[in-house]
């Protein structure tokens, strides 16, 4: 009776692992390399942002002014978890705190990926996700962490249903604690906020979103 116990109880585990394995959603990647249509999304432009080409791929650039892409998506959307990396280059020259990237559901959860330019053309990170429900925020910003401007990055933020992490080409960089619910419909702007304003100047080429957390020696790095 025991080995059949233990038959069953090991088969009832690969069971689940499978259902698990084929239920999880799909990772998703946008490459920014279009002003017109992102994935499948239609996208609204702002201003006339640019496409680039470098090493024989397409990125958009944005004038730091009134350039922006809108897109009627969110990549995050019903994730209990989730890790989403951007590749992008902010430019020394650009406003002090702009916006790279803004996601915003109908129910006012929000999350950015933003950051600080210094007079000494280096930058830092703050990432940032808010409840909608309670009005509660979490910012990871700390502006002893430094980073050249004009140089490509991929940074990086994670959630694990409690903790919310940042990440600057697969370093880890802040932690803490939030609650933070699976998104609803909702938008994403790249190049600004969604209310046009904090406007950003630099070069974006990619963004995936993975609807579980990777560790660091998972995550993108230049």
């Amino acid at each position: 009776m025991k080995r059949h116990s233990v038959f069953v109880f090991l088969l009832s585990a690969v069971a689940l692992t499978a259902w698990t394995v084929i239920h999880q959603p799909a990772a998703v990647t946008w490459k920014i390399n279009c002003t017109e249509n992102i994935a499948e999304y239609s996208v609204n432009k702002l201003g006339n942002p640019e496409i680039k080409v470098e090493s024989g791929s397409a990125f958009v650039a944005f004038n730091g002014i009134d350039d922006g892409l809108i897109i009627p998506a969110i990549g995050i959307k019903g994730w209990k978890q989730f890790t989403i990396e951007i590749k992008f280059k902010p430019d020394a020259t650009g406003p002090t705190a702009p916006r790279f990237m803004h996601f915003q559901d109908s129910a006012n959860n929000r999350g950015t990926f933003e950051l600080r330019l210094t007079q000494n053309k280096q930058w830092y990170l703050d990432a940032f996700l808010k409840n909608g429900a309670t009005n509660k925020g979490l910012t990871l910003i700390d502006s002893t962490k430094l980073h050249a401007a004009d140089k490509w990055y991929w940074a990086a933020m994670t959630y694990d249903g409690t903790t919310m992490s940042s990440f600057v080409n697969g370093k880890k960089e802040l932690e803490g604690e939030i609650d933070f619910p699976p998104m609803i419909n909702g938008q994403t702007a790249l190049g600004v906020r969604l209310n046009k304003v904090s406007w950003f100047k630099g070069e974006i080429a990619e963004i995936k979103f993975h609807p579980v957390v990777l560790q660091p020696y998972q995550l993108q790095r230049m």
